[in-house]
């Protein structure tokens, strides 16, 4: 079999093990769609000062960015520990897979829930909230997308590096994403952020990758949407992140 085929093969199997499990499929699929539901109901739709949106069309993009980091980065460092600890890395490791082929089974599956992530909630957003789907900034959408994928695919990789067990997986991932989450602008409209907070926020890509989504998404944006400088940030700690997971990443249990 080639690589094309090999990697296909290890992306079929990623996608029923990833919908076969119901962990998975709550904490990436249905969560963030809880979320919507609840900032939707408990801030209402007002109009957010400085961002000149209402607060369905702020929490669309926001939702996306959050779903896409959960099904990158969380995903991928929880997964891999687990398998890791189990042994299952370390077999498909001794087997004629190529590592370069089982890397991309695992990212295409990411990528796969990533986008259904967003038409998802685009859709949800569309029909209950009638926030509207941006149509002149789609490029910008998609490169955004691009871009925030590969960087929280790396960084999830290279998490695994610090997390020692399968049992801390979560509760690491978590650490990591949740605090950022809530200082970045994701969970709390931004302009309700103090300057220092968001300022600490900006050296996350986080904060970065939210920020050019919701400009791509805007549906005032004028122009085509890019952020460049935003997007520079997130790419730059994509390839940070490669380049421990390079180094760092192991196939062997700790234990």
């Amino acid at each position: 079999m080639n690589g094309v085929r090999l990697a296909l093969h290890q992306f079929r199997y990623d996608q029923k093990v990833f919908w076969r499990n119901p962990a998975s499929v709550f904490f990436t699929v249905m969560l963030p769609l809880i979320f919507l539901f609840i900032f939707a109901t408990i801030f209402g739709n007002d109009e957010i000062a400085d961002r000149g949106v209402n607060t369905t069309t702020y929490y669309v993009p926001a939702i996306i960015s959050l779903a896409v980091i959960s099904a990158t980065l969380q995903n991928l460092a929880n997964n891999l520990t687990q398998d890791r600890e189990r042994g299952l890395l370390k077999r498909a490791r001794g087997t004629p897979l190529p590592p370069q082929d089982f890397v991309a089974g695992r990212v295409g599956n990411s990528l796969v829930v990533s986008v259904l992530m967003v038409v998802l909630v685009a859709v949800i957003g569309r029909i209950v909230y009638d926030v509207e789907i941006p149509t002149t900034t789609l490029p910008a959408v998609a490169l955004t997308l691009a871009v925030g994928a590969f960087t929280f695919c790396c960084l999830g990789f290279a998490l695994t590096a610090a997390i020692p067990s399968e049992d801390a997986a979560p509760a690491i991932s978590n650490a990591v994403v949740l605090p950022l989450y809530f200082i970045s602008g994701i969970f709390i409209p931004d302009n309700e952020i103090p300057e220092g907070v968001l300022s600490f926020a900006d050296i996350f890509p986080i904060r970065h990758f939210f920020q050019a989504f919701f400009e791509a998404w805007d549906p005032s944006t004028a122009g085509a949407g890019f952020e460049w400088g935003d997007l520079a940030i997130v790419a730059a700690w994509g390839i940070a992140g490669l380049l421990v997971a390079l180094f760092a990443f192991r196939w062997e249990p700790r234990r």
